[in-house]
């Protein structure tokens, strides 16, 4: 027999859950201790579990869609949600469940895949820093600058497409854009842009079944590449990558949170718990009106009283 809870207990809830895998130190950080699925240990049965997610979701779309409007009315900060993880991890079907409850006028979504020539000539970050939020609204980075020290951590053959003087590419690179992402990072904080980042952390196991699933249903197809496969054949490597992320850019003013993502229903709820519990820290509110304006709503109040 299930127990109900009130919205708020629930969102108290969730928003503790959340803060499990929140990482601010990142030093250390190792991926093999970081869960893929936990859900018996943290929230009970597996149908338990489910109930619990859901109703976690539910909540958190609610609520969202409050905040996001006090949000966009005040103006004054702006969110910053980053998305990371390997191929079919939900990064996609995230975004769809998280925020579907918002305004899409106050939220833009970016995906970042193979940067084009115009990108390659520019620096590491220019791509995403046009895409950066403005105040008073969310942006979402499916992919991001990470990716510079992820796949070119793996495959750095890569880097010779990015026009980079010869001196520069040597074995300091990686902690050279680890300190440029912190300082970046830094400077968005400095100047009112809130960075929430998030891993979405699936077993190799399950993206196997995720991968078999796309080839066996055919609507699923077009998410399949034969790359896919090059990929996974690198995973070790990847999860070391990962690792190197987590431990060089966690830091206070820009979280990481390892999200277990072997079940996509849990990974969404922690996710939206994890928005939800940052965006009531910035204790928004909607926007004060002087004295002068509200003689003028009144005037304009009696205006439309006399109308006909």
């Amino acid at each position: 027999m299930k127990t109900f809870y009130s919205n708020e207990d629930i969102l108290k809830m969730g928003k503790e859950f959340s803060r499990r895998y929140r990482i601010t130190q990142g030093a250390k950080f190792q991926i093999k201790d970081a869960a893929t699925n936990d859900i018996t240990d943290r929230l009970g049965s597996k149908e338990t579990a489910r109930w619990r997610a859901r109703s976690f979701l539910d909540c958190a779309n609610q609520e969202m869609a409050v905040l996001q409007e006090k949000l966009y009315a005040q103006k004054t900060y702006a969110l910053l949600v980053v998305l990371q993880a390997m191929d079919a991890a939900g990064k996609d079907g995230t975004i769809k469940h998280v925020m579907s409850g918002i305004n899409p006028q106050g939220c833009d979504v970016s995906s970042f895949k193979t940067p084009s020539d115009e990108e390659l000539a520019h620096t590491f970050l220019w791509r995403c820093a046009l895409r950066l939020p403005e105040a008073g609204k969310i942006g979402i980075f499916n992919r991001s600058y990470y990716e510079d020290v992820l796949i070119q951590r793996v495959h750095p053959e890569f880097l010779q497409s990015q026009h980079l003087p010869p001196k520069r590419i040597t074995r300091k690179i990686w902690r050279e854009r680890y300190e440029d992402i912190n300082a970046f990072e830094k400077h968005l904080t400095n100047n009112g842009v809130v960075v929430l980042k998030f891993y979405l952390h699936m077993s190799k196991n399950e993206q196997k079944k995720r991968f078999l699933k796309r080839i066996r249903e055919e609507n699923k197809n077009w998410k399949f590449s034969s790359g896919d496969i090059k990929e996974r054949a690198l995973w070790n490597q990847y999860m070391n990558a990962y690792e190197n992320v987590v431990r060089a850019t966690a830091k206070p003013w820009a979280p990481w949170y390892v999200i277990p993502a072997d079940h996509k229903w849990y990974a969404r709820a922690l996710v939206a718990m994890a928005i939800i519990d940052t965006m009531e820290s910035l204790d928004l509110r909607y926007p004060e009106i002087p004295d002068e304006q509200k003689k003028t709503l009144k005037d304009a109040q009696k205006l439309l009283k006399r109308e006909k």
